[in-house]
């Protein structure tokens, strides 16, 4: 499974972006997707994942009412709606994929990592 980011860049605060992430490849089996952003100097943090088995959204209190994650119908491509953009929001974001029905915030769980894409969120 090959994972691709895209649609990071620079926006004011209070602005909005919309990243995608598109899965290639074998896309077997039940695929649950996170994202996840690191900060310059900060470890990887969890910021939203989505279930396979059934839509099921889960969200980092410190995004929770500002951003959303979605799927297509297909199933092969995610997005993270990004609204209200804090300048602490200013990290390189990545997708991930885990090969269950389930989601997680825990980074080790997930088995495909994508190339991040960075958002950069100006005060």
């Amino acid at each position: 499974v090959q994972l691709q980011a895209s649609g990071g860049g620079l926006v004011q605060a209070g602005g909005s972006l919309k990243l995608s992430c598109a899965a290639s490849g074998r896309t077997f089996g039940s695929l649950s997707i996170g994202w996840f952003r690191q900060a310059p100097g900060k470890e990887r943090e969890f910021v939203a994942a989505i279930a396979w088995s059934n839509g099921v959204t889960d969200y980092d209190a410190s995004v929770e009412g500002r951003f959303t994650i979605s799927r297509d119908n297909a199933k092969t491509t995610w997005y993270l709606q990004m609204n209200s953009l804090k300048p602490e929001d200013t990290a390189v974001y990545f997708c991930a994929a885990r090969v269950s029905p389930k989601s997680s915030d825990l980074d080790y769980e997930y088995n495909y990592w994508g190339r991040g894409t960075l958002v950069t969120v100006s005060s």
